[in-house]
């Protein structure tokens, strides 16, 4: 009954340990003879936590950068608390930016600053805009960006510094309007290099290098994705420590009662 007992609570506390902290396996990038960058993000074990000082600037590429073509429909203006912001400069942030909205009691659509209830305001107003504005490819949603590829941050930080002359021993076809990335699957893309080095300003003295952008982003995104993840892996530590006390008084009791 003892060994019963403690192999069923080991394999609840292996499930915990697999739903709170995720698998940590790295994967190479698909189709690709390119292995995935491994970076070692502060939020990657058991114990990680996210950068906030590395979300904000992330956050800032994406504003400046992947906005112009890039939506994040999931995350909201009143999300970006968890980063840091006070409600003030979220406030200020979501004002920054002018919402379509109505109709008004005239049955018209009329246009107001951004609140921080609002989502993040979309580049284009369909996804036909979007396609006919980008060469015939749809840019993307990137709320969950890092759920949907393999690889997760490490893809979308490959991509972003991926970008190189094709070898002359590559076998595809590069197009006009297209690039070669050792990262993208086919390693073949549509979207132009994104991050030029010195293309945005960071106020905390961070390197302003095409690496650095690309970590701040993919952290940032990161977030984004799984904005609960230290919640999760908090909860899991407590289940744990649960099923451990758990265990340890059914043996005791077990024991007692000479069934052990």
């Amino acid at each position: 009954m003892k060994k019963v007992v403690l192999t069923t609570c080991s394999a609840l506390a292996v499930l915990a340990l697999s739903s709170a902290f995720g698998s940590g396996v790295s994967y190479a990038s698909e189709g690709n003879a390119h292995p995935l960058p491994n970076i070692q993000w502060s939020f990657d074990g058991p114990f990680g936590t996210y950068d906030k000082a590395s979300l904000q600037r992330g956050l800032l590429v994406y504003r400046q950068v992947c906005s112009a073509c890039h939506s994040l429909d999931r995350v909201a203006y009143r999300n970006l608390t968890a980063l840091g912001y006070s409600e003030d400069q979220v406030k200020a942030i979501a004002g920054e930016y002018t919402i379509v909205d109505g109709p008004n009691d005239e049955g018209e659509m009329f246009e107001r600053a951004g609140r921080p209830s609002d989502h993040f305001k979309a580049p284009f107003v369909n996804e036909q805009a979007a396609i006919a504005a980008n060469g015939g490819a749809l840019p993307p949603d990137l709320s969950l960006i890092t759920k949907a590829r393999v690889g997760g941050a490490n893809y979308v930080f490959g991509v972003l510094t991926g970008y190189a002359e094709a070898p002359v021993d590559f076998e595809g076809t590069i197009l006009d309007g297209q690039y070669y990335n050792k990262h993208m699957t086919g390693n073949v893309i549509k979207m132009p290099p994104p991050l030029t080095a010195g293309g945005v300003a960071y106020e905390d003295g961070y390197p302003t290098s095409v690496e650095q952008y690309a970590k701040d982003v993919s952290t940032f995104l990161a977030w984004a994705a799984e904005p609960e993840m230290e919640h999760r892996k908090q909860m899991g530590f407590k289940v744990i420590l649960f099923l451990l006390a758990f265990a340890s008084i059914m043996y005791a009791v077990k024991k007692r009662m000479g069934l052990a």
